[in-house]
């Protein structure tokens, strides 16, 4: 029986979790920066820093107090070290340094990706007598990471990452959220989108697909390269604002522009009835563009490398049309797809619990010096 109090602050959310075993959710516990970001239509780190001094507090209490225990209940801290934002990091970690020192109480440094990973092993536990089929296949997709990891678990009860593909520059998470700043659909794009997208014809405007080369090395020839695991979502925004610019848009995007200056968190319902088709058809395309080229390239490295399962996780997993057209297209493939809760999808402190356990039972303890690694990698390339 193991209490972990997870921490986690890498980017625009204050989270804080109590998990025992890495497998029972004791309770979970978010608070958001959207108010405070969304004037910018992004992040600001020197902001997020500041909201996140004012919330680890409160948010810490709030989570072990919700979870019917007390801090000298708890055998071990466990906090995000990277990647995200190196400031924000940095409030978490002296946070989870200074109480794992007060209550003489093991750290355990927790990799974001692999969090977003264990949020869905976290949950298989739950709902499931068997484990989940391994070796399998992530894709981590969010607002800053869109990776590919070759998941697997070694004898000893710790796991196995290898990154078999990543983005190359936009993660789509971050695609999503540009295209909405464009369009003037507010902070974050992602729910947004998804929920016009519904309105328009994703097949009404054709968008570029990306096809990436591996590499081949010195001594190696070929006279057509295979197409690698890797991502680029640049092509599509593009291509987005080149549509833009030559169907003269930007006369009714400034107009909704100023009608929705100053208010707080509009939604996707308020946004209808100020878009007009051609921009719900742009949507949709868009949307479209993004969920096959990330199902494409995920299930051709699925084929390439034999898995057992799929996993999908991060922020965009909560996108309800990537989920249905992943379930779609798997059931033909035999294969099988795993996606965390919605409220586990994004941003949470529960995934770092989790993920800290087998960590904890190896005695992986972070040391005094711990610090934020704002590019941290997971596993071997």
């Amino acid at each position: 029986m193991a209490l972990i109090l997870g921490i986690e602050s890498s980017c625009d959310e204050t989270a804080a979790a109590v998990v025992r075993d890495g497998s029972e959710l004791l309770s979970n516990v978010v608070s958001s920066q959207i108010a405070t970001h969304l004037p910018y239509g992004g992040v600001v780190p020197e902001l997020a820093s500041r909201e996140h001094l004012r919330a680890v507090v409160p948010v810490v209490r709030e989570a072990v107090e919700r979870a019917h225990v007390t801090f000298d209940d708890l055998d071990a801290l466990a906090v995000t070290q990277g990647p995200g934002l190196a400031g924000s990091l940095l409030v978490g970690i002296t946070y989870a340094k200074a109480l794992s020192f007060a209550l003489s109480k093991p750290l355990v440094a927790v990799n974001h990706l692999e969090g977003h990973i264990h949020a869905v092993l976290l949950e298989h536990r739950q709902t499931h007598s068997d484990e989940l089929p391994l070796p399998a296949l992530a894709l981590v997709v969010s607002g800053g990471h869109t990776h590919l990891y070759l998941v697997n678990r070694l004898p000893q009860g710790s796991w196995s990452y290898a990154n078999v593909g990543h983005t190359l520059d936009d993660a789509a998470g971050e695609a999503f959220d540009k295209v909405a700043k464009l369009l003037a659909l507010g902070y974050p794009g992602g729910p947004v989108i998804e929920a016009l997208a519904e309105h328009g014809n994703p097949h009404a405007i054709s968008m570029p697909r990306s096809q990436i080369k591996t590499k081949l090395k010195r001594h190696e020839k070929a006279e057509d390269p295979p197409e690698s695991f890797d991502f680029s979502f640049s092509g599509i925004k593009t291509a987005v604002l080149r549509f833009v610019e030559t169907h003269a848009m930007q006369g009714s995007i400034e107009q909704r522009r100023a009608n929705f200056a100053g208010d707080q968190n509009p939604t996707a319902d308020d946004f209808l009835p100020h878009v007009d088709q051609l921009t719900l058809d742009l949507i949709a395309s868009f949307q479209h563009a993004v969920i096959q080229d990330l199902i494409r390239k995920t299930l051709r490295a699925a084929e390439d490398m034999e898995v057992q399962a799929l996993i999908v996780t991060g922020g965009v997993a909560a996108n309800s049309r990537l989920r249905a057209e992943f379930h779609k297209r798997v059931s033909a493939e035999g294969l099988r797809v795993f996606f965390p809760s919605r409220g586990l999808s994004t941003d949470n402190a529960a995934m770092i619990a989790a993920a800290a356990y087998p960590k904890l039972l190896a005695r992986e303890f972070a040391g005094a010096h711990l610090s934020a690694e704002a590019s941290l990698r997971l596993g071997e390339n």
